[in-house]
């Protein structure tokens, strides 16, 4: 085979990272000639059940025969890929043409003993039809024996039809290979992609978000250092876990003893979190490493070349890492705030991801001021590993998180995050805020964070694909957060509007008409209902203007009946004050069913959520309402 073909059959399986259902990191890379060692001794080092059950025999040359075969040198009608966990080979996968059946190769898996049940024949199994993809293979077949159950569960879970013929106690199994988004067998293949995916990146994230240890590198002796600030946020927060602070020329800190080096930490800590020098982080990443460290927080900034050491260390000891150039993670449930905040945030039920630190200061700010609270935060900086993509598919099953935030500027894979949200969304809003949507916005983003920010034409067609509820200021993102994490969805774009000023209820049914709702029409019957219980001279048709001269209680019913209307599917109140009665009483007080947000015009906050009350005043224990001073 000529330079040229065996360079193109190399460039179609470059070398990736990818995670286990344990969530450990492995390598998957082409096999070379220079593997043949590593390919013999694993498969020498199988059990004798293992052997039979992949070659049908029990040759002695079996191990020698399959070095020979997977590390030829590769060629465009066959692959062979291998998974290595650090520098242990811990799978190999491959096909080869069937010259009877143009199109169809025949695929085979070996794993050892020990590593079966960590998904690794599945993983390789997606990697080796993504490479079939590529060259335009038709179909899969293989060969295995009815008694080896974990390779038929293989097959069954690939999320592919597969045809099966069984005959002498040897099952052939066949199935197509997806050729595109227009083949109905792909949106299948794909959903059974990311079941697996998800489930090994939450494995893999439970060291980060559900840490048991941390360990803080740079803590300076000075306080008003990122370092320190960090460690004193988490031991003043209220972490139960150990924490260790490292600093060669510190005895304690925070009341707690100093370590000298990396290497006096206990071994297979789950956090540490990075605030050294930039020249030191690739270093200081090594040794947390070879101490099992399971997972980095990178503070630092400017890292320049150095970052893709740091990447390729966090894959090597298969660490995940969050950052570099970021704000830090807090999971207050647990008490965890390793950020360099001013002020803790409150445990609540909406997660929180952003790329801007700054940004990630003020949400957690408002989120914590309204008493929603965060259930988990990451600022991912320049995101060179963990991404929105992580923090989704981990809010979709931590059973805290009931609303999604986001900040994002840029996307590493848009296809993935797409299917990720639209996945996540239907189980709870998922917001973000466009950022960079003008030139300068764009320049402004590309400046702090290591990606380009995606266009502002891209970011609406992806959030729209995905079903995001897409927002143009942080202002309108907090009002929107307060509303969903209060109240049950809409069931449509009905708004009945109440008002007890005449001109306000216009406003807001202009307010309506620009984003797309219709303003109620008031059923014949509530009309009815409403003209014996408001004041002279009140409009009931809808917009409902009560006139400034409504008593509390009658507000509180108007509401209620209101609400209750069948061709109603929310109610927006507006209301000023008058020297009759404190309408918002009445509005805490109201007994409603469906989505209401009211408009205070005298509140000088932007935002905030008034209890539910019984009508007697006291607090009820239901969801509060969503209060905006606009």
């Amino acid at each position: 085979m000529s330079e040229d073909a065996t360079r193109g059959a190399r460039q179609v399986m470059p070398r990736t990272y990818a995670l286990l259902t344990d969530g450990s990191t492995v390598e998957i890379r082409p096999a070379e000639p220079q593997d043949a060692d590593a390919v013999r001794a694993m498969h020498a080092a199988m059990s004798p059940d293992n052997l039979y059950l992949r070659f049908f025999s029990m040759s002695p040359d079996n191990a020698e025969r399959e070095a020979k075969r997977v590390s030829r040198e590769p060629a465009p009608d066959r692959a062979a890929l291998l998974a290595w966990l650090g520098d242990r080979l811990v799978g190999v996968a491959s096909y080869e043409p069937m010259g009877t059946r143009p199109g169809v190769a025949e695929v085979a898996f070996a794993v050892p003993d020990d590593m079966h049940g960590r998904g690794i024949a599945t993983l390789l199994l997606e990697h080796l039809v993504s490479v079939a993809r590529e060259r335009g293979m038709q179909a899969f077949t293989a060969e295995t024996l009815m008694e080896n159950r974990a390779m038929l569960a293989v097959f069954a879970d690939a999320g592919l039809p597969v045809r099966r013929q069984l005959a002498d106690g040897v099952v052939e199994l066949t199935f197509p290979i997806p050729t595109g988004d227009a083949d109905r067998s792909m949106d299948s293949y794909l959903d059974s992609v990311a079941a697996r995916e998800s489930l090994a990146d939450v494995a893999s994230l439970r060291h980060l978000l559900r840490p048991e240890s941390v360990a803080v590198i740079g803590a300076s002796r000075r306080r008003g250092t990122v370092g320190r600030e960090i460690l004193r946020n988490i031991v003043t927060g209220g972490f139960s876990g150990e924490v260790y602070p490292v600093n060669p020329r510190a005895t304690s800190m925070e009341g707690l003893r100093c370590l000298a080096s990396v290497a006096d930490l206990p071994e297979h800590l789950d956090m540490a979190v990075i605030a050294v020098p930039p020249k030191a982080v690739t270093e200081v990443a090594a040794q947390c490493g070879q101490r099992g460290v399971r997972s980095l927080v990178v503070i630092t900034s400017g890292l320049g070349a150095d970052g893709a050491d740091l990447l390729a260390i966090c894959r090597r000891y298969g660490m995940r890492l969050v950052g570099p150039n970021c704000f830090g993670v807090a999971v207050p449930p647990l008490g965890l705030d390793a950020t360099f905040d001013a002020g803790h945030p409150k445990p609540g039920i909406a997660g929180l991801v952003v790329q801007s630190g700054g940004i990630g200061i003020s949400l957690l700010g408002h989120l914590s001021q309204l008493g929603i609270g965060v259930s988990s935060f990451a600022s991912v900086g320049d995101k060179y590993d963990v991404s929105s993509n992580d923090m989704l598919m981990w809010w979709e099953q931590d059973e805290q998180t009931k609303l999604a935030v986001l900040y994002v500027e840029s996307f590493g894979s848009p296809r993935k995050f797409a299917r990720t949200a639209r996945r996540v969304g239907q189980r709870m809003p998922v917001l973000t805020v466009l950022g960079g949507r003008s030139a300068a916005g764009q320049r402004a983003a590309a400046s702090h964070t290591a990606a380009a920010a995606t266009p502002l034409v891209t970011q609406e067609a992806l959030f729209a694909q995905a079903g995001i509820i897409t927002l143009h200021g942080l202002g309108e993102l907090v009002e929107t957060a307060a509303l969903l994490a209060c109240q049950p969805l809409p069931a449509g774009d009905r708004i009945a509007i109440v008002s007890n000023a005449g001109g306000a209820g216009v406003l807001a049914a202009d307010a309506c008409g620009d984003n797309g709702l219709r303003v109620a029409a008031i059923s014949p019957h509530t009309q009815r209902r409403l003209t014996k219980l408001l004041p002279a001279g009140a409009a009931v048709a809808g917009p409902v203007d009560t006139t400034a001269a409504v008593p509390q209680e009658p507000f509180r019913t108007c509401l209620e009946e209101v609400a209750a209307d069948d061709g109603v599917d929310a109610v927006l109140v507006v209301t000023v004050p008058t020297a009759i009665a404190d309408l918002s009483q009445s509005i805490a007080a109201a007994s409603i069913s469906k989505p209401l947000a009211a408009a205070v015009l005298d509140q000088s906050e932007g935002v905030r959520l008034i209890p539910a009350t019984d009508p007697a005043g006291q607090e009820a224990g239901s969801p509060g309402r969503g209060d905006s001073g606009r």
